[in-house]
C-alpha cells in the first residue's frame, strides 16, 4: 500500500502526460479541444480517474468523450511507458462540471448583486417608521402623564388579608 503523497506525485505526473500526450496518441481531428483538469490516482495506484473538460457546444464533448474512451488502452500504454512504476493504472476518463458549475454560480452572483441593488434603491429614501430613538435615555425628563402608580389596581383589605394568611399557613407547615 502505497502513502498518499506517492499517489499525488504519481497523479501529477499522470496528468502531465496525459496531456502531452494527448494530440499525438489520438489523431482524430473530430478530437476537441481538450484540457486535463485533475488525476486522482487510489492509494494502491491500482486506478486513476482523469477529470476532463472540452472547449465546445454538447456534439463536441460527446465525440470527444467517444475518443477518450475508444482510445483508453493507447492512453493507459503511453502513461505506462513514461510512469516508471512496475504497475500501470487503469484509466477512467470523467467529464468535469467546472464549467457549468462556474456558469451557475455566476448567475446566482449576478442575481444576488439585483437584489442588492434594488434593496440599496429602496432603502436610499426610506425613514424610519417611529422615532430614530425609540429608547427612553437618562437624561430625558421623564413625562409625569405615564406615572407606573396609575396602572397598579388598589388591593382590598381583605385580599391582603387573605394574602398574610397563605403566607402564615405555609410557613407553618415547614
Amino acid at each position: 500500500m502505497a502513502d498518499a503523497a506517492r499517489a499525488r506525485k504519481v497523479a501529477d505526473r499522470i496528468k502531465t502526460l496525459i496531456a502531452a500526450g494527448l494530440g499525438s496518441i489520438i489523431k482524430d481531428p473530430d478530437l476537441g479541444f481538450v484540457t486535463i483538469t485533475d488525476v486522482r490516482v487510489t492509494n494502491d495506484l491500482q486506478h486513476a480517474s482523469v477529470f476532463y473538460t472540452v472547449f465546445g457546444d454538447d456534439a463536441q464533448r460527446a465525440k470527444t468523450t467517444y475518443l477518450l474512451e475508444e482510445n483508453r488502452g493507447k492512453l493507459r500504454s503511453h502513461v505506462g511507458k513514461n510512469l516508471g512504476i512496475r504497475l500501470t493504472p487503469s484509466l477512467e476518463f470523467i467529464a468535469d462540471a467546472i464549467p457549468e458549475t462556474a456558469a451557475h454560480l455566476e448567475d446566482l452572483l449576478r442575481e444576488a448583486r439585483e437584489r442588492d441593488a434594488a434593496v440599496a434603491a429602496a432603502a436610499a429614501g426610506a425613514t424610519h417608521a417611529g422615532d430614530a430613538d425609540p429608547y427612553r435615555h437618562d437624561d430625558e425628563p421623564a413625562d409625569d402623564e405615564d406615572d407606573d402608580e396609575d396602572d397598579v389596581a388598589p388591593v382590598s383589605a381583605d385580599a391582603d388579608a387573605q394574602i398574610r394568611d397563605t403566607q402564615t399557613s405555609d410557613t407553618d407547615r415547614a
